[in-house]
This record gives C-alpha cells, sequence and structure tokens, in this order.
C-alpha cells in the first residue's frame, strides 16, 4: 500500500449525509471508497460516482450482498442506520441498526479487514443525569431507535472483546451543510414561528459535520482506537435557549421570547403517533420530536481528545453560520431581508 493509496474503504449510508461527507474526505486523502447503495441508478448513487466513489448494490438486510461488497476492503465505516419514520414497523431498526451490524463484522473479520468503525450514536446514553456524561455513563435508550442502536453497538463491543479491530464513535447532534434535521428549527426562528417549549435551559450538544467526519477518520487511522468508544462532539455543549438565540443571530432574526409548557405539547404527541402510525402516515408531531426540548444531551469529549488527538474544528457560532449561508444559498431558507436603513 502506497502512501497515494491508503486502502479501500467501504462506507456503509454514503447516500446520507455523515456518510457521503466521509465519503468525499476519504477520496481527498487518498482511500479509494466503496459506497454501498440500493438504488444504482438514484441522483445520489450518480452523484457518488462522479466523486470518484465506487458503488455496489445492496442492502443492509442482504447478507450476502454485504459478503460482495467487503471484497477487497480494507476500512470498513458503518455509517447507515434506520431513522424514526411511521412507514417503518419497530422490528425494522433492529434489522438495520442490531441485526446488520452482526452481518457487517463478520463479513468484514471473514475478509481480513484491517480497520472497522462502528458509528453509534450518544443516544444510547438518552436523558443524562451527569453534566457532562462521558463514555462510561449508564445506558438510558428512550426509544426504539436508540435501544436498536444501543443493541447495535453492544454487538460491535463483543467483536472488540475478541480481538476484532473494531472502534466505536458516539457522536452528538451532527449539523452543517448538507444536513437538513435541523432545517425546522432554522426555517421556524427566521419565520418567527419557532416556540420554545419548557424552560429552554436543558442541555444540547451538537457536531459540525467536518469535526464527527475527523473524529471517524482518526478511529480508523489512530492505533490508540482499536477497543475504544470514543464520544465526539463540539468542545463545549449548550443550552437550548442558547442554541435557539445563536441561530436567531446568524440569522439576523430577533429572538424567540416565551416559553410554553411541554407536558400538553407531548400529551398531544402520543395522540398523533396513536392516530397515524396504523395508517403508516409519518406523524407531523412525535415524542422524539418532543424531547429535544426535554432530554439532556451534555458530554465530554476528553477521551477522544487524549487517546486520538481529536480536536474540535468549528465552533458552534461558525458552524451555524456555515450552515445558515448554505440553506440560503439552496432555497431552504428564504433570501436575507434587507436591513433597513436607519
Amino acid at each position: 500500500m502506497t502512501d497515494e493509496t491508503k486502502g479501500l474503504a467501504l462506507v456503509t449510508g454514503a447516500t446520507g449525509f455523515t456518510g457521503g461527507r466521509l465519503a468525499e474526505t476519504l477520496v481527498a486523502r487518498g482511500y479509494r471508497v466503496r459506497a454501498m447503495v440500493r438504488d444504482m441508478d438514484s441522483a445520489a448513487a450518480q452523484a457518488l460516482r462522479e466523486q470518484g466513489i465506487e458503488v455496489t448494490q445492496g442492502d443492509l438486510t442482504d447478507a450476502a450482498a454485504i459478503a460482495r461488497a467487503m471484497e477487497g476492503v480494507t476500512h470498513l465505516f458503518n455509517i447507515a442506520a434506520a431513522y424514526r419514520d411511521a412507514s417503518h414497523a419497530d422490528d425494522y431498526y433492529f434489522r438495520v441498526n442490531r441485526d446488520a451490524v452482526r452481518d457487517l463484522l463478520e463479513a468484514a473479520e471473514t475478509a481480513g479487514v484491517a480497520r472497522i468503525v462502528h458509528c453509534s450514536t450518544c443516544g444510547v446514553h438518552g436523558d443524562v443525569m451527569e453534566i457532562p456524561a462521558n463514555e462510561e455513563t449508564a445506558f438510558r435508550p428512550g426509544d426504539v431507535y436508540q435501544q436498536s442502536k444501543l443493541e447495535g453497538e453492544e454487538i460491535a463491543r463483543a467483536a472488540m472483546a475478541r480481538g476484532a479491530p473494531v472502534s466505536v464513535i458516539r457522536p452528538t447532534g451532527i449539523y452543517g451543510p448538507g444536513d437538513t434535521r435541523f432545517l425546522k428549527l432554522f426555517r421556524t426562528v427566521d419565520n418567527g414561528t419557532f416556540r420554545m417549549f419548557g424552560d429552554g435551559k436543558i442541555a444540547y450538544h451538537m457536531t459540525y459535520i467536518d469535526d464527527i467526519v475527523q473524529g471517524l477518520i482518526l478511529a480508523a487511522e489512530h492505533p490508540a482506537a482499536v477497543g475504544e468508544v470514543f464520544l465526539i462532539g463540539d468542545e463545549n455543549y449548550t443550552t437550548l435557549n442558547l442554541l435557539v438565540a445563536e441561530v436567531a443571530r446568524v440569522l439576523d432574526v430577533a429572538p424567540p421570547r416565551g416559553h410554553l409548557p411541554v407536558a400538553p405539547l407531548m400529551a398531544a404527541a402520543v395522540m398523533c403517533e396513536a392516530v397515524c402510525k396504523p395508517f403508516g402516515i409519518d406523524p407531523p408531531l412525535h415524542r422524539r420530536r418532543v424531547s429535544f426540548f426535554t432530554k439532556a444531551r451534555a458530554f465530554s469529549v476528553d477521551k477522544a481528545k487524549r487517546t486520538i488527538g481529536f480536536q474540535p474544528q468549528i465552533g458552534l457560532a461558525e458552524g451555524l453560520r456555515l450552515t445558515a449561508a448554505w440553506y440560503r444559498e439552496t432555497g431552504r431558507l428564504a433570501p436575507a431581508k434587507p436591513r433597513q436603513a436607519a
């Protein structure tokens, strides 16, 4: 293996936000990259090809397809995950977030893959009781997504215990240009319809996209990463009040004022899910969205900094500014209103 070719990296979830940025960065760093996609004719697959990424057809629920995709691979990055969607039955989360992890690891070990990085989530800790939490904080998954991700991570840690070259990353809330998960927050702050439920003092922890990619690559390259679990996030956590105020600042709009009780919102979310789920309708309001206002997320990234040299590069203010600019440029947010002359 030469300096110009660092190996063949298989990236699952490469058509998504984090996996796509990771694949792009790996190419820039001299890796050959293979992406496993379900639809070879999709625009996302074509976009990967245009970046020089090899595209292979396969679904994570298909063990045979996984084995084929693993041929010749030196580095595996498992980024794919099933997120909350009313069209999915609960067992779908476990097939993708747990069972596919087992199939990927078995195929990787059989193929002699040199380094394996499994992307879990800080959500395995649920609503954290200690501030900041760390890698040893108790697990408290609060929904089927978090539970399935925890069970997938447990499979990865079991592989570590038997000597497989595995590292686990637990990212905090990932955002940045290319993300749409936080778009609703930006839109409602921008148009003045955002409402804060609860006191807004709850802790929240973000991770800029390039920083999570940095953490993933360090986990695959640093010798001290093997057999370890790392939380990856911004240098500091914040609160919802401060996050929303900073979003308003970068959008150059007035910050939202006032607070509403969260209990009626949660009751409405439970009812909305009960009505929509039997029909496979994605509910406009659900408990996981309400948990944004109620569950504390605050973590220490000291272990990653100390062990593998992780160092967050983009602070919250700059990251939100870059994200807002991308939303404006791509038409996801209305153009900024011109300032009134004094």
